[in-house]
């Protein structure tokens, strides 16, 4: 059923991209709406102030400490929750950038469904050990 969506979502893509059919114009918009997530992400903090970046050094534990004391360690330096209309920004930039990357797939004639679940399958296959 999942892969009926994620199906369904390429051909749709597929079908409704015009202008871009390029992979340079694809890969340019791609770039571009990442640029767009950063921005808006930013926004939250500068302009909304709903989030607030309070980023230090990562203090690492000592290294005879097991993997689940390094993932408690390292944070992600944000304090606050996204108000709803940043979210709502936020949200439709990740969706344009879920626009460009299916487009990539489909120009590569990649199966994005597949990439999801090889992904998948290597992240419960090494579980933290991916170290990401």
């Amino acid at each position: 059923m999942k892969d009926l969506i994620f199906d369904n979502f390429q051909n749709a893509v597929d079908e409704s991209l015009l202008r871009h059919k390029s992979i340079l114009d694809i890969i340019t918009k791609l770039q571009e709406s990442e640029g767009r997530i950063n921005r808006a992400v930013a926004k939250s903090v500068t302009n909304c102030g709903c989030i607030r970046v309070d980023a230090k050094k990562q203090e690492l534990p000592k290294e005879d400490d097991d993997i689940e004391q390094l993932s408690n360690a390292l944070k992600t330096h944000i304090e606050g929750k996204l108000c709803d209309s940043c979210r709502e920004v936020i949200e439709h930039e990740i969706g344009n950038n879920l626009f460009y990357l299916t487009s990539l797939c489909n120009a590569l004639d990649l199966n994005l469904y597949d990439i999801f679940i090889k992904e998948y399958d290597k992240i419960n296959t090494l579980g933290r050990y991916t170290l990401r």
